[in-house]
């Protein structure tokens, strides 16, 4: 079974190859870091809970996608990622939660589908 690392270096490839162009970047929460290391993040804005990417380009009235990824099997959001998961949905952003590389591409496929202009409604 793939590590979430190993997803979304599939996942960011996949990307990189079949929707050129699209602005996509991750945001480096996780790993085990000092306590120096981790107060020196805090201190510059890292914010535990935050998904793994972002999709910035505007759709269906969203201003933008955010991905966490999860193992295909067995991965959990935290309590954290929850509380900002929610955050994210009620500022405009179209948030997922990926079991694996192969559904989370699905998932960004059929959101950059969206038109850029009204409100979609996506499951």
């Amino acid at each position: 079974m793939r590590t979430e690392h190993q997803e979304q270096v599939i996942l960011v490839a996949r990307i990189r190859q079949f929707l050129r162009g699209v602005l996509v970047f991750a945001v480096p929460n996780g790993g085990k870091r000092g306590k120096r290391e981790a107060a020196r993040l805090k201190a510059e804005g890292v914010l535990a809970g935050v998904p793994d990417l972002v999709i910035a380009e505007p759709r269906g009235g969203f201003h933008g996608m955010c991905v966490e990824l999860k193992r295909e099997k067995g991965g959990r959001t935290s309590k954290a990622q929850k509380e900002v998961i929610a955050g994210l949905r009620a500022r405009g952003y179209h948030v997922v939660v990926s079991a694996g590389a192969d559904e989370a591409f699905r998932q960004i496929e059929t959101y950059l589908a969206l038109p850029p202009g009204a409100r979609a409604v996506l499951s």
